[in-house]
C-alpha cells in the first residue's frame, strides 16, 4: 500500500472516529415529575423540556418518563439522589427527610434572579450538592401563595377539633393552630374530604381544579401565606458529567422557566374567580388577626426548620430577610 493510500485511509478513519464523537455528544436525560402531568405544577416543567429538546439538538435531550403513576412523590428527592433519573420538577416538601432545610424554601418569597444575587441560591446549591447528590437549576412558583381550604366554616383563627390533610409545608402552622394534621399524598386526598376523613388540606391558590377537588371543597381561608416552591434538580453526578454547551442548554431554559413567574398574577387572580363560581367561599377575618396570623406562620416554621437544622436553618433566615 503506497505512502498516499495510507493518508487517505488514515484521514478517512479520523473523520470517521470525530463523527462518532459529534454522534455521542448529545445527551439523553431521563426526567420525572412529582405532580400528575400536565396540571399546574407540572406544565411549565413540560414547557421547559420541550424548550431544552428543541434548543439541545445534538448536544442534550430529555427523556420525559412522566409523573406520580411513573413514581410516588415522596420518593422522587431519593430518586434524584440516587441517579435513578437524571432531572426532576419536585416540591421541597418532599424531600425534608433528605434535607430538612428544604423546609425553608416555602419562607423564601424572593424570585430566583434576587436569590442568585444576595447568596441564597448558592447556599441552596450547597446544600442539595451535599444532602441530596443535586445541583440546583431552577425554582418555579416564588409567587404563588399558599391556603388552608376546609368543609367547615370557622369564625376565628382557631383550628382546635379540625383533622387537616397536610404536606410538611402546613404542618406546623396547623398543629399551632389547635389541629390535627394527616399526611396523605395527593391523589388520596378527594376521597379523603368526600369521606369526611379530613375536614380540610393544605394547597396553593391554583390548581385544584386540576384534581377535581372543587367538587369537595366549600370554603378557602384568608390570608394566603407562605411561597410555593417547585425546583428543577438534576443529580449532580449527571451535572458534572455534562459540557459547557450542554449546560448552557439547560442553563438558558432554567432562566427562561423562571421567567415564565409573570404569567401567575393573571393566573391567581382568574382562579380566585374560577373558585368563587364553583361555590368555594373565602373566609375572612379583620386586617389585626391576618396580620397575627401570618407572623405566627412565619415564625412557626422558621422554630421548626432552626429546630431541624440550627445553623443552616439560621443562614436561610438571615438570607430570607435580607
Amino acid at each position: 500500500m503506497g505512502d498516499h493510500m495510507k493518508k487517505v485511509l488514515l484521514l478517512a478513519g479520523l473523520l470517521a472516529c470525530a463523527a462518532g464523537a459529534g454522534q455521542a455528544q448529545e445527551v439523553t436525560l431521563k426526567a420525572v415529575t412529582s405532580f400528575a402531568e400536565k396540571t399546574q405544577f407540572s406544565k411549565n416543567f413540560e414547557r421547559f423540556i420541550e424548550k431544552v429538546n428543541a434548543d439541545g439538538k445534538g448536544k442534550v435531550q430529555i427523556n420525559y418518563i412522566g409523573g406520580p403513576r411513573a413514581m410516588p412523590p415522596f420518593e422522587v428527592g431519593n430518586a434524584v439522589r440516587t441517579k435513578v433519573v437524571d432531572i426532576a420538577n419536585v416540591t421541597g416538601a418532599f424531600y425534608t427527610n433528605l434535607m430538612p432545610e428544604a423546609d425553608a424554601l416555602k419562607l423564601i418569597s424572593k424570585p430566583g434572579s434576587a436569590q442568585r444575587k444576595d447568596g441564597t441560591f448558592a447556599l441552596i446549591e450547597q446544600l442539595h450538592n451535599q444532602k441530596l447528590n443535586a445541583h440546583y437549576l431552577a425554582r418555579q412558583f416564588h409567587n404563588v401563595p399558599f391556603h388552608i381550604y376546609m368543609n367547615k366554616k370557622i369564625d376565628k383563627l382557631d383550628f382546635t377539633g379540625l383533622k387537616i390533610r397536610v404536606t410538611p409545608v402546613y404542618k406546623d402552622i396547623v398543629e399551632a393552630m389547635g389541629g390535627t394534621t394527616v399526611t396523605t399524598a395527593p391523589g388520596e386526598v378527594y376521597t379523603a374530604l368526600e369521606r369526611g376523613v379530613v375536614d380540610g388540606y393544605g394547597w396553593r391558590v391554583t390548581g385544584i381544579f386540576d384534581l377535581g377537588w372543587e367538587k369537595v371543597t366549600k370554603f378557602r381561608m384568608e390570608p394566603a401565606f407562605y411561597s410555593v416552591e417547585v425546583g428543577v434538580l438534576v443529580n449532580l453526578d449527571t451535572w458534572n458529567s455534562l459540557n459547557a454547551e450542554q449546560k448552557k442548554v439547560l442553563d438558558d431554559a432554567a432562566i427562561w422557566l423562571e421567567a415564565l413567574e409573570s404569567e401567575n398574577d393573571d393566573l391567581i387572580k382568574s382562579e380566585r374567580e374560577r373558585q368563587t363560581k364553583a361555590g368555594i367561599a373565602p373566609i375572612e377575618f379583620s386586617a389585626v388577626d391576618s396580620k397575627a396570623f401570618l407572623a405566627k406562620a412565619n415564625e412557626v416554621g422558621w422554630a421548626s426548620v432552626i429546630k431541624k437544622a440550627p445553623e443552616n436553618g439560621a443562614k436561610l433566615r438571615a438570607l430570607a430577610e435580607k
